[in-house]
């Protein structure tokens, strides 16, 4: 689904059927409370109000089309537990069409932008061969750094990458899956072996999903983008995201939670 085109009424009633199962289970363990959430994809869809209406009558549940900045809180959270942040964090979800910041430190407000910036994007705009030739990785860094010039101000002492581009580049090198960092000098290599790989041959190497690995050279291009942006020279990559984030504010904050964010990303848990 491109953007502002609707997902229709066809994908409308296979996504409202999944939903269905998924809530049904949910109660089945009893589960009390559900929280439905939704991302970039129905953010950009045409017809997202009819998506949430449909869902929540089918459900019973509300679905919640977080923004941007809602959903870099909730990242946030899943990364620190709902802990005290101790120092300047920036918490940075990558995915395949944005990406998404939160920023927080001790003494000051937290922030919350998206960009319009992810591996599916950069790689549908630049890449035709499988590996990615020199010149297409080369034109994947160059646009990843034209729009984090547009990225929020921060001084992060902690920079930490989510979702699935983080956790799958770390795989690619035994030492970054053993500490979860990227540093500089490991996406080098990492970039450098993508390179040689066709994206079968590296999902097999590597056990990344297939689609996945086609994306993995522009990740490492917008990880290095952030690492260059903000002056640091490592990324640690945490397995928490969204889902641990939400399951937090939910229980912490109930109904009052989409409000709280900002609040809550300074951490209430001693």
């Amino acid at each position: 689904m491109h953007d502002g085109q609707p997902l229709g009424s066809a994908g409308r009633g296979e996504l409202v059927a999944t939903l269905v199962r998924y809530v049904g289970t949910a109660r089945r363990l009893g589960v009390a409370e559900i929280t439905l959430l939704g991302t970039e994809p129905i953010r950009r869809a045409a017809d997202a109000a009819a998506i949430v209406h449909e869902a929540g009558s089918a459900t019973g549940a509300p679905l919640h089309v977080l923004s941007h900045e809602e959903e870099a809180y909730l990242t946030l959270l899943g990364v620190t537990e709902g802990r005290p942040v101790e120092r300047e964090t920036l918490v940075v979800d990558i995915g395949g069409g944005s990406s998404e910041f939160a920023s927080v430190g001790p003494n000051r407000p937290a922030a919350a932008w998206g960009l319009q910036l992810g591996s599916a994007r950069l790689t549908g705009r630049h890449v035709t061969h499988d590996p990615p030739a020199q010149d297409e990785v080369a034109g994947m860094l160059a646009e990843a750094h034209e729009i984090l010039a547009g990225a929020n101000d921060a001084g992060p002492r902690d920079l930490v990458g989510v979702g699935g581009t983080a956790s799958n580049l770390i795989k690619v090198v035994p030492a970054a899956l053993l500490d979860r960092t990227l540093t500089r000098r490991r996406l080098a290599d990492i970039q450098g072996i993508l390179a040689a790989e066709p994206a079968e041959l590296a999902a097999e190497r590597h056990l990344i999903n297939p689609v996945r690995a086609r994306l993995l050279p522009a990740g490492g291009a917008i990880v290095a983008a952030l690492l260059e942006r903000y002056g640091l020279d490592r990324m640690r990559v945490s397995n928490a995201s969204l889902r641990e984030g939400a399951i937090l504010a939910v229980h912490h904050a109930g109904s009052a939670w989409r409000d709280r964010l900002p609040e809550l990303a300074h951490g209430w848990r001693g």
